[in-house]
């Protein structure tokens, strides 16, 4: 089963390769997108990982709060739209 993270306060220049090696220190990384404006192709500075359920929490409470491309960024578990 796969479970989808949320991460947030990411530098305008990350990539989703970037993520995916991040975040694959702590476990298996299925995808990883980063989320971008329809008009301009920039990043809107978060994105989402895509991981399998046994490493989810491991990698939110090693990756939450710290440093990233010289940002601290957010990582918590992704919620549907409609919950936000």
């Amino acid at each position: 089963m796969a479970r989808t993270l949320y991460v947030g306060n990411l530098p305008w220049a990350t990539r989703a390769e970037d993520l995916t090696e991040a975040f694959s220190a702590y476990g298996e990384v299925l995808s990883s997108r980063i989320i971008t404006d329809r008009q301009t192709g920039r990043s809107r500075g978060f994105g989402f990982v895509e991981v399998r359920d046994e490493d989810a929490e491991t990698m939110i409470r090693a990756l939450n709060g710290t440093e990233f491309g010289g940002r601290i960024i957010t990582v918590n578990e992704a919620r549907a739209r409609n919950e936000r």
